[in-house]
């Protein structure tokens, strides 16, 4: 467990993200307090942060037989990016797939938005290089368009692919755009608070479904704010001595092992099954890669009429092919009209 008491509003986000979503996507308040309860939150405490939640558009209210939360549709692609970021972001970015650059001038008269912009950006791992100009490897480019369009920013930003091409040593350049101690710091503190129990584990044969639960939301709570934090730059601009790569190792050893038991624990609290997958074929689109997405093993979001799929292709990091945008033989993201 974390030194630090984590807020039972990001408690329940991790509940529903790593097992709800599987589930159905809906829970009973009462189980949903029953399971809070085993991670030490009260029940008022777990009621409050419900309500929160609900008028954030986190949850909807939802009565199937007993009084309940399902996670709102707006919600989800917000869910969906953060798998992208926590389990499909482990591996350092590669140099040769370039940059995402992002660069905003807003007026004096919206500054406000400003700080959107420059808090938004910063979350999604986006290093500011100048004034108004921000830059991130280039795998998060897809993310960045699909944040900018859902908070209604997308007006102030020009967003572009990128390659650096001269002038000065770009390792040390980078450390002058990235925060590294602090960055540094975060992985130091994960790998104090979660290091001693991932030994542990590794000598313990079997683990019980409410142990793993108890262990595995925290953790994954107090991790999932990292992938944001560090964007995963290439190896060769880091640090040798770069603490991520073992932080990486005891969160991946223990999601191995402790998120499969949790799930089960769940399924036995709440009584809810897994549902199956919607079926590829059956969602109309074609994935960025140019091939059909029934063929791809990844998850891409329901298709809605009329609307790109929320999803993205698991060959390749980049949207589901609309009549909007294209992939060109160098992968890069290119925007285009649509065709009337």
């Amino acid at each position: 467990m974390a030194d630090s008491p984590l807020r039972p509003s990001s408690l329940i986000n991790t509940v529903y993200g790593a097992f709800l979503r599987r589930l159905g996507g809906w829970i009973s308040v009462a189980d949903l307090v029953t399971l809070m309860s085993e991670l030490d939150v009260d029940g008022p405490a777990a009621r409050s942060a419900i309500s929160r939640l609900k008028k954030k558009g986190v949850l909807e209210p939802e009565r199937r037989g007993a009084t309940g939360y399902r996670l709102s549709p707006a919600a989800r692609p917000v869910f969906d990016e953060g798998d992208r970021r926590i389990f499909g972001s482990l591996e350092p970015a590669k140099l040769s797939d370039g940059w995402a650059m992002a660069v905003f001038s807003v007026p004096e008269s919206e500054r406000s938005y400003r700080y959107q912009l420059r808090t938004r950006l910063t979350w999604l791992g986006f290093g500011n290089i100048a004034p108004g100009v921000w830059l991130a490897p280039g795998r998060l480019l897809g993310d960045a368009r699909d944040m900018l369009v859902r908070r209604g920013l997308s007006d102030y930003v020009h967003l572009f692919a990128a390659d650096y091409a001269a002038f000065s040593e770009l390792p040390e350049t980078v450390s002058s755009w990235w925060d590294f101690p602090a960055i540094e710091e975060q992985y130091a503190g994960f790998t104090q608070a979660y290091g001693p129990l991932a030994a542990q584990l590794g000598e313990q044969r079997e683990i019980d479904g409410a142990e793993a639960f108890r262990a595995y939301v925290p953790m994954l709570t107090q991790w999932r704010r990292l992938p944001y934090l560090d964007p995963g730059l290439p190896a060769e601009l880091l640090p040798a001595d770069w603490n991520a790569v073992a932080a990486r190792q005891i969160f991946q050893q223990l999601n191995d092992v402790l998120a499969a038991p949790g799930l089960r624990h769940v399924q036995e609290v709440t009584g809810l099954t897994e549902e199956p997958p919607v079926p590829e074929r059956s969602r109309g689109c074609l994935a960025a890669c140019g091939l059909p997405a029934w063929s791809c093993s990844g998850p891409l979001g329901p298709a809605r009429a009329g609307q790109r799929p929320a999803g993205w292709c698991s060959r390749r990091q980049y949207p589901a092919r609309s009549s909007t945008a294209e992939v060109t033989e160098s992968s890069r993201i290119v925007v285009r009209e649509p065709r009337s």
